[in-house]
């Protein structure tokens, strides 16, 4: 149970990958896990290049094991991630959104196993048939952006539907679910949640305790912070975006947008850009793709700052029944014994 093809493929010792969380999945979480025997992949949308280079360093002077990168497939200085990446040696690419053919093609050229997450069958299809090495399934119960199909229906589909190791993602925190993915065909489960909800992670105390004290009711889907689906903790803040009218609305974008623009060095001019990329093919207000511009910075208010009352929490439906706060390592090895006396226990009463 310990080795699958997920291990294999990316050389840890047990299926289980932390997954990369803006303003949470830095150096620290990352080596963490690495060292724990997970995957740990380091977020690098909130990052500078020159930062992402720090970043990755400083992972490698913490730890020996394989860690990942994650990317937006759609930033403008993609390519530039990916030569650090590769110029770095580091062993995963993972992908918020389906990397180009040619960008598969440069990284799988480099060495780097690439696995993108993707939340349709389709979706899967199309990026194996690129040459991607695996990929994360999220379904519907997971933090962040999501979609409507729950875990349970999306991963047989795309089990079946591709080749490649299939990783699960979207309400899993425990060696039960980790048995479950298992019998549905997985390699292994990603998890966001459960390891910000770790000592390890970086996230202040106050944040961690909302997480805490959220029940399973507390965990709402809104697409009042970008016009697309998130899934986050209900606060008085998501409330407020929900019943703002468009003039507020567009004021409140703005002004975070002048504050992303002046931590990430991001010109105005490339913030339009991205946003008429993002604006392409959906339905969303000008107030809603500078909000999604800068939805980084609604989430280091809450991730960095610890500043609940102006951020947003991301968080998959998994916060309700989670009430400790391990180490990697305890998690790691928790969740590895808890496999192990579920598997026994199928195959105990399957006698």
């Amino acid at each position: 149970m310990r080795e699958t093809p997920l291990t294999r493929l990316v050389g840890i010792r047990h299926p289980i990958v932390q997954t990369g969380m803006g303003w949470v999945a830095g150096p620290r979480l990352v080596s963490a896990t690495a060292d724990a025997g997970a995957l740990g992949i380091l977020a690098s949308a909130t990052m500078t290049v020159d930062r992402l280079r720090e970043a990755i360093r400083e992972v490698r002077s913490r730890t020996d094991a394989p860690f990942g990168v994650n990317l937006r497939a759609d930033a403008s200085d993609a390519g530039d991630r990916v030569r650090v990446m590769i110029d770095e040696g580091v062993r995963v690419a993972s992908f918020a959104l389906a990397p180009s053919r040619e960008l598969i093609a440069e990284l799988k050229d480099a060495g780097v196993v690439v696995i993108p997450s993707i939340g349709a069958r389709r979706h899967a299809e199309k990026v194996a048939a690129w040459g991607a090495d695996a990929v994360i399934v999220q379904g519907g119960e997971g933090g962040g952006h999501t979609g409507e199909v729950a875990t349970t229906v999306l991963l047989p589909q795309v089990v079946d539907a591709v080749e490649i190791p299939v990783v699960a993602a979207g309400g899993f925190f425990d060696g039960r679910g980790l048995v479950a993915a298992l019998a549905y065909g997985a390699a292994g489960v990603a998890m966001g949640t459960r390891f910000l909800l770790t000592s390890d992670s970086t996230v202040p105390d106050a944040v961690k305790a909302r997480y805490l004290a959220a029940t399973v009711r507390d965990v709402t889907v809104t697409r009042a912070v970008d016009g697309l689906p998130h899934r986050m903790l209900r606060t008085d803040l998501v409330d407020a975006l929900e019943h703002s009218g468009r003039t507020r609305a567009l004021l409140q974008a703005v002004r975070r947008a002048a504050g992303y623009r002046k931590l990430s060095g991001t010109s105005w001019r490339r913030m339009l850009r991205d946003g008429r990329a993002l604006r392409h093919g959906k339905d969303l207000s000008w107030s809603q793709v500078l909000l999604a511009a800068n939805t980084p910075m609604l989430l280091k208010a809450s991730m960095v700052d610890g500043r609940t009352d102006l951020g947003v929490m991301a968080s998959g439906q998994v916060a309700g029944v989670i009430d400790d706060l391990p180490s990697c390592a305890e998690l790691v090895e928790r969740i590895m014994e808890e496999a192990e006396e579920a598997h026994k226990r199928l195959l105990g009463n399957a006698l």
